[in-house]
């Protein structure tokens, strides 16, 4: 595991369920605390303990340092990005890295408030990051440099991967299938409890199955070099039980159909959210 190691200050603006992730991963990777720099005027109990722990002081304002922190991670909902960010923007020096997590704010939302040549780098996390096991995908606008690069895969690579893409148009795509996806997965157990409890099973026994069998699945997935439809083939015997299941689910509108019909809609409602 690479020992997280900055040159200069890390600013996280929000230290909400993902910030507060990221945080935890970033001490858990030994990064020093003294670095940390944590904007946020009401952070939840989970934080307000984590932050005690480190000896870290939850600040609800921040003004200009100097030197100008190394990172401006900024964690904070969309829907207020407009109303804040522009005071952040103040703590940014010409060789600041801003990291946004913020769904569907484009980078060229940040620049306008940055000096120019700013670097800047647009990720889209998912909640498994909670658990060390997120999703994250970045896209970089042109002054950010290879070690800015790098310290961004760092940050972000220390609650789970980290993948890039080139064109930013493709964070609609990415927001739909991983930022949302964990939501269509915690969605399929729950259907799946409702109708172990249909056919019959108590609901304890129906829940705990349904829980146990996504966990293990996905953890068999994540372990496995295979591909899904190996896996899926694998469970499957000709004429028998998952068979007959796999006709409905792969019938005629089935999962596949309205995974995709799920999918167009949450890039749309991206897309819209961005403009």
């Amino acid at each position: 595991m690479t020992r997280l190691a900055l040159d200069g200050a890390l600013v996280l603006a929000g230290a909400g369920r993902m910030g507060g992730a990221l945080l935890a991963g970033w001490l858990e990777r030994g990064l020093d605390p003294a670095q940390l720099i944590v904007q946020d005027p009401s952070p939840p109990a989970e934080v307000c303990r984590l932050l005690k722990v480190h000896g870290i002081e939850a600040r609800s304002a921040l003004q200009p340092m100097m030197p100008p922190p190394a990172v401006l991670l900024v964690a904070v909902k969309p829907q207020v990005m407009d109303a804040v960010f522009p005071s952040l923007a103040a703590l940014a020096g010409p060789q600041t890295l801003v990291v946004s997590i913020a769904a569907g704010r484009k980078l060229s939302g940040f620049e306008r408030h940055l000096v120019p040549g700013a670097a800047v780098i647009r990720a889209m996390p998912n909640t498994p990051a909670a658990v060390g096991l997120g999703m994250t995908v970045c896209v970089a606008n042109t002054h950010v440099t290879p070690a800015q690069r790098a310290t961004c895969e760092l940050l972000l690579g220390a609650v789970g991967e980290v993948a890039w893409i080139d064109d930013e148009a493709d964070m609609d795509a990415v927001t739909a299938v991983s930022g949302s996806g964990p939501a269509y997965v915690f969605l399929l157990a729950e259907c799946l409890a409702e109708a172990a409890i249909e056919a019959g099973l108590s609901e304890p026994l129906a829940r705990k199955l349904a829980r146990a069998t996504v966990v293990g699945s996905g953890e068999l997935l994540r372990r496995s070099a295979d591909d899904p439809a190996v896996l899926r083939q694998n469970v499957t015997s000709p004429g028998g039980t998952t068979a007959a299941a796999l006709s409905v689910l792969m019938g005629p509108g089935g999962l596949k159909e309205l995974l995709a019909k799920a999918v167009a809609a949450a890039a749309t409602r991206s897309r819209e959210l961005g403009q």
